[in-house]
């Protein structure tokens, strides 16, 4: 936006205007149109405004922090600025040119040493990797003690090792000193891909306070093992509105096959929901792990064609979804492999930030905002 029209839609004069720029609230950038003009971040205006509506009142404050809203925890580990990932001030999309996960694990961990993340057996009798992986992880968590109180270096290698366990629950893991995308990929039978899974996993790692990395925080907030905050995260990551996402959007890839492009477009939207696997309100120029991951390998006609297709029709560019999909067709992975690098790679991030939570000393627990009965209209049961 020009400085006219910025700040026409805040309702504020230039120096209003300079002074949300200088605290780091409006993205300023030159206007390659007129060299000695300058232009305003749309998005950073909107958010102002969103904001300005909700009003300062506390209720309207706390609530609004728990749906996209204000930072709640405090956090070194990862956060996003201007539309990138940050790992500890590296940028993720970046670090996924070269590293392994064990290098952005040792990052995100802060761990002095390198991990290894070792291969664990399969838990026999169960054929489900997602059950597998709950089965492998509830045992941990019941056998586990709380992480309170131990060394730095003991908790990174405690999480090392429960990373591997998930990882194995998840993917017939074979045994080896190899990284572990290598050690996926041989099992997956996809040597030749290796690569695009190390990107895939490093990109996953962590995202600032998801879903699941909060409630790894919460578990943690209570003194419970790092166990039991893997298996917090694993729980929460199962929704369809977060890691298990895939299995919308295969639902839509399917229904475009059938319907139609347009008419499913209509059809999805006018749930309400999301439409599955496209547009992230923290990216809102475009999820830049999917625009990186779909750069290094060429995804099917179709899956392009219909890319391109919804974003001319909604304005929406593909999320890490979509891109994960794309990549286990191109790959020729097995069913729910989207799911398991989803979450191998994210389990890095439940640990990191279930041991900052750890080192925080502090109990995560929110107050609710009662709206039930009036209190003068709940009968005593003993009448």
């Amino acid at each position: 936006m020009t400085q006219e029209e910025a700040c026409e839609a805040l309702g504020v004069r230039q120096q209003t205007l300079y002074a949300y720029v200088s605290r780091g609230q409006i993205e300023v950038r030159g206007n390659p149109a007129h060299s000695n003009r300058k232009l305003y971040r749309e998005a950073d205006i909107a958010a102002l405004l969103s904001k300005r509506k909700l009003g300062r009142a506390r209720k309207s404050i706390a609530a609004s922090t728990m749906a996209w809203g204000e930072p709640i925890v405090s956090t070194r580990i990862s956060t996003i600025v201007r539309g990138r990932l940050y790992f500890r001030g590296t940028d993720a999309i970046q670090l996924s040119d070269h590293a392994a996960l064990e290098a952005a694990a040792q990052l995100l961990l802060d761990s002095v040493t390198l991990p290894y993340f070792p291969s664990f057996p399969a838990v026999h009798g169960i054929e489900a990797s997602q059950a597998r992986a709950y089965a492998a992880i509830g045992h941990a968590a019941a056998e586990g003690n709380s992480a309170q109180g131990l060394a730095v270096v003991d908790m990174c290698q405690e999480a090392a090792a429960l990373i591997g366990r998930l990882a194995s629950g998840l993917v017939d893991l074979p045994a080896g000193a190899e990284p572990l995308h290598l050690r996926i990929a041989r099992a997956w039978n996809a040597d030749g891909h290796a690569d695009l899974l190390r990107r895939a996993l490093v990109m996953l790692a962590d995202q600032e306070l998801t879903s699941s990395a909060f409630a790894a925080r919460v578990t943690a907030s209570t003194g419970a093992s790092l166990g039991a905050c893997m298996l917090s995260g694993l729980a929460t990551l199962s929704g369809v509105l977060h890691g298990n996402a895939n299995v919308r959007v295969r639902a839509f890839f399917d229904d475009v096959k059938q319907s139609g492009i347009e008419t499913a477009v209509q059809r999805w939207m006018s749930s309400g929901a999301p439409l599955p696997g496209f547009g992230h309100p923290l990216y809102p120029q475009g999820d830049p792990r999917a625009q990186a991951l779909l750069r290094a390998f060429e995804p099917s006609e179709q899956s392009r064609t219909l890319i391109a297709d919804v974003e001319s029709l909604t304005g929406l560019k593909p999320a890490i979804d979509v891109a994960l999909a794309c990549l286990a067709d191109y790959c020729k992975l097995p069913d729910g492999a989207a799911y398991s690098l989803f979450a191998i790679g994210r389990s890095v991030g439940w640990m990191a930030h279930s041991i900052e939570q750890f080192l925080s000393g502090s109990l995560l627990r929110p107050r609710a905002h009662y709206i039930g009965p009036a209190i003068d209209e709940i009968k005593d049961i003993s009448e």
